[in-house]
């Protein structure tokens, strides 16, 4: 019997590249998203290219009871969860008192409240089976604070230190944990937040060698993974400056989103 690999935000980017990598590897996936017609599409390309079985899930994570509606339509098609790819999210960007409160608050239920409680309803029965693995993804903005991205940012940093705590406690127990933090990949983020220039590096990836970075350092057990050489010397070299010159930095990189208009985007649908 295959292992069983459920990623939210599936319908299209990295979660989509999840898809397709994990599959390829003989995975069976459980797809997850409020896009079901983009879902059921993807579905039905890897149960003909790989032969895998790949169920649909249409959930919006940013119901404050999302995780426990997906636990249990699992349990009622008899699926348990070998790999949680918590990959849904999306970010606002500009000056904070002109983003919309409730769009905050919906940023904070999916990228944080849904990603610990989708660990929390699907970690126990790997713990029961005795292996399984859990991948979140952060971003590059975990490793600072970052201004005109504040609550993008902190959301981020939350999961690093989430997932980090977590790969301490279950690493000796036969679960894996491992949080990547990318910097910026070429989705549909960056069209429907409406700029580029929050893409604040000026460079982007793709997701395929995005994922397959993240694959490899979930096999060979690592905390976390930064793809690419600019992104893996902020992870390593940022955290050691002092707090207040490391926000005063990112505050002269950040504020060229400014000379957008500010929106809100999902990354993953």
């Amino acid at each position: 019997m295959n292992s069983t690999a459920l990623i939210t935000g599936a319908s299209s980017g990295l979660g989509a590249e999840f898809a397709e990598q994990l599959a390829a590897q003989g995975y069976d996936v459980v797809l997850v998203a409020r896009s079901g017609d983009r879902l059921a599409a993807l579905a039905e390309r890897l149960i003909a290219e790989h032969g895998v079985r790949a169920h649909v899930l249409v959930q919006d994570l940013a119901e404050p009871d999302a995780a426990r509606r997906i636990a249990d339509r699992l349990t009622t098609r008899g699926l348990s969860v070998d790999l949680l790819v918590n990959n849904a999210g999306f970010g606002t960007c500009g000056r904070f008192e002109e983003i919309s409160g409730a769009r905050d608050h919906d940023q904070l239920m999916v990228n944080v409240v849904a990603l610990v409680d989708l660990t929390h309803e699907l970690l126990p029965g790997m713990l029961e089976r005795g292996r399984g693995a859990v991948v979140n993804v952060a971003s590059n903005a975990a490793f600072q604070p970052a201004p005109y991205f504040a609550v993008y940012g902190a959301a981020k940093a939350f999961v690093l230190n989430f997932g980090l705590a977590l790969r301490q406690e279950y690493r000796r127990r036969g679960i894996r944990v491992l949080t990547l933090c990318p910097g910026p990949v070429e989705t549909a983020f960056f069209d429907t937040i409406g700029t580029r220039r929050a893409a604040v590096t000026g460079s982007m990836t793709t997701p395929e060698p995005v994922v397959r970075a993240a694959l490899r350092a979930l096999e060979r057990d690592r905390g976390y993974a930064a793809p690419g050489l600019g992104n893996a010397l902020t992870a390593h070299l940022t955290p050691r400056r002092p707090r207040t010159l490391v926000a005063a930095v990112a505050e002269r990189v950040t504020r060229k989103v400014l000379a957008a208009p500010s929106k809100s985007s999902e990354h993953a649908a």
